[in-house]
């Protein structure tokens, strides 16, 4: 793997059979079994439907013994998830569980067993979803605050609305956001960001998450709590999950800064769909085309996350 020093070195391949079949990452008898991390969006589907060639893959995956686990930054929790797969036509009895940054979040919030989190409060200013749907925070006992001076903690799971006290989602822009995250500021409330994304990949377009509000709270002087990629705790619950260690399972992301960056911390092999959330600054209009090498050196480079493997898009 390269250092941050040195030219990114990687191996180009047309899809993950190669992989797959080399022996390195197939699955052994118990107690050593192999397994594969996956993202979802950018990787599996794009919001709306699946890649051409993603189910064949995962079946492909599945018939070789392979386990499979999703890691995702999703701000949802993961039976949620799991739902969403099925809606889109994967066939869940694949995967051997979801992890999301959400879940994490929820248990996290829920079980207190963290002294930070035990710190925290219970009183929070919450920014959701409104169009993609609320998130509930149903059973983690806290109390949605009306205005930031009754607040006690910044509590951020999507980009689009302002959570109610009933639970309902009053929407904001992300400037009106923004501002409400100034006067948090002001009060030196910490966030939890419970989708440390930027961006995601939404059919062909890219939408603002929660980790891009996070990040500007962060550079203003506000503490925030990441949970989720590229932070190695949602790397080794999955190992722990599966049953493996580092060597023994491989990551496969559309994001370098969330999904490799985290791959290179927790020293596990990675592979880099470029067809995801850097498709068009790679210049790739097109699923399935191929990026020219420069272009990803550089860009690996620029972000300091190195990929064992580049692939266009996940299939077989």
């Amino acid at each position: 793997m390269a250092s941050a020093a040195s030219a990114p070195v990687f191996e180009r391949l047309a899809g993950i059979r190669a992989i797959a079949e080399s022996g390195r990452f197939k699955a052994k008898l118990p107690p050593t079994p192999q397994a594969w991390f996956l993202d979802q969006f950018g990787v599996l589907h794009d919001g709306k439907k699946p890649y051409p060639g993603a189910i064949l893959a995962l079946e492909k995956l599945t018939g070789s013994g392979a386990k499979m686990v999703i890691i995702s930054n999703s701000s949802r929790r993961s039976s949620v998830t799991m739902e969403k797969l099925k809606s889109l036509g994967f066939d869940t009895s694949c995967f051997l569980a979801a992890i999301t940054s959400g879940e994490l979040t929820h248990q996290d919030l829920q079980k207190r067993h963290d002294p930070w989190f035990a710190a925290l409060g219970r009183k929070c200013i919450h920014l959701t979803w409104g169009n993609r749907g609320a998130i509930s925070l149903e059973g983690l006992g806290l109390q949605v605050a009306n205005n930031v001076d009754d607040a006690e903690f910044i509590l951020a799971h999507g980009t689009e609305a302002l959570g109610l006290p009933s639970g309902d989602p009053l929407p904001k822009s992300l400037e009106e956001l923004e501002q409400i995250l100034i006067l948090g500021l002001e009060k030196q409330l910490p966030m939890v960001v419970a989708n440390p994304d930027y961006v995601t990949v939404e059919a062909r377009d890219l939408r603002v998450m929660p980790g891009t509000l996070a990040a500007k709270y962060e550079s203003l002087g506000g503490e925030v709590k990441w949970m989720g990629k590229p932070d190695k705790v949602i790397y080794t619950s999955a190992m722990s999950l599966a049953g493996v260690d580092a060597h023994e399972c491989i990551m496969v992301g559309d994001s370098l800064h969330h999904d490799i960056k985290g791959a290179n911390a927790s020293g596990i092999p990675s592979a880099f769909i470029t067809g995801g959330i850097h498709a068009a600054e790679l210049g790739l209009s097109e699923i399935g085309e191929t990026a020219g090498d420069d272009a990803v050196s550089a860009l690996c480079s620029k972000h300091g996350s190195y990929p064992s493997y580049v692939l266009p898009s996940f299939t077989w």
